[in-house]
């Protein structure tokens, strides 16, 4: 009976979880169950923001537009406009699963023999040659085209209110700005907007970014025209040939989504769905 106890112990204590910053653990929690529906993202204010649209009457698109516009706004280390977007969208009224693929492409200016002239093997991960054509913008409004049902002003409105008026800095952000402060100090727009005072923002401080809350208004009473063909595609333009990119106002102007068909194969009885390569 002692064993059958110790053993039980033993297997509660191995399942225990951690905290993924500093592996210390915590209580778990049931999982949630709802009826009308539920949104997963990794911070809540994201999840709060697609929650509020679904309860204004918007449709499961809207709110996954609106939670992808708020992790650009409280997590910019790893999320944001002037990245790429892919999404699998089942329509329940077709009774048929959509993919988009809604990265970019390199620029056109940026050749092989011009990364090899810089004796260069293989594409840095930071800088500004490894910048692509965002196409984060231009697939909200592909999904929103096809599938949305809301004004884009009132799905983004969540994200810019909290860029403008500001929202508690969490661990993980505080974290990832100081590993990547030095690089943050070498570009003036970068210091002047994750550097408000000169200094990495810490844990719990309130972080503004009032420049991004202008973009995603313009883009949200302006469309995708407003990014890609606007003064906003000049800034990027401009912001790149100050810093050595080859990104430009063409290549930011011919972009477009891709509506892809998904890919698929059985895993032990499950059909998996992914999208084909580049994804």
């Amino acid at each position: 009976m002692k064993k059958l106890l110790l053993l039980f112990l033993f297997s509660t204590q191995v399942s225990i979880a951690q905290d993924r910053l500093d592996g210390k653990t915590w209580a778990g929690r049931s999982e949630a169950i709802a009826q009308n529906g539920m949104v997963a993202t990794s911070h809540p204010l994201s999840t709060q923001a697609a929650i509020e649209i679904l309860r204004a009457g918007g449709n499961a698109i809207d709110a996954a537009i609106a939670a992808n516009a708020m992790e650009g706004v409280v997590e910019p280390h790893v999320n944001g406009i002037g990245g790429d977007i892919f999404a699998i969208i089942w329509d329940a009224k077709t009774k048929k699963l959509y993919g988009l693929n809604g990265s970019g492409r390199s620029p056109y200016s940026l050749s092989l023999a011009e990364l090899k002239k810089r004796g260069l093997t293989h594409i840095p991960s930071t800088g500004p040659l490894p910048v692509s054509v965002p196409g984060c913008v231009d697939g909200w409004f592909e999904m929103h085209k096809k599938f949305g049902s809301m004004p884009m002003e009132r799905i983004l409105s969540h994200a810019v209110n909290y860029a403008r008026n500001g929202f508690p800095v969490h661990d993980e952000l505080a974290l990832s700005l100081t590993r990547v402060i030095r690089s943050l100090r070498e570009i003036p727009e970068r210091k002047g907007t994750l550097l408000p005072n000169g200094d990495v923002p810490t844990k719990g401080d309130t972080f503004k970014n009032s420049n991004l809350a202008n973009t995603l208004e313009n883009i949200a009473k302006g469309g995708r025209g407003a990014f890609y063909k606007g003064d906003i595609a000049q800034t990027i333009d401009k912001s790149m040939k100050a810093n050595g990119g080859f990104l430009s106002y063409k290549d930011l102007a011919d972009h477009t989504s891709n509506w892809i068909d998904p890919v698929s194969t059985n895993y032990r009885g499950y059909d998996v769905w992914e999208l084909p390569p580049n994804g």
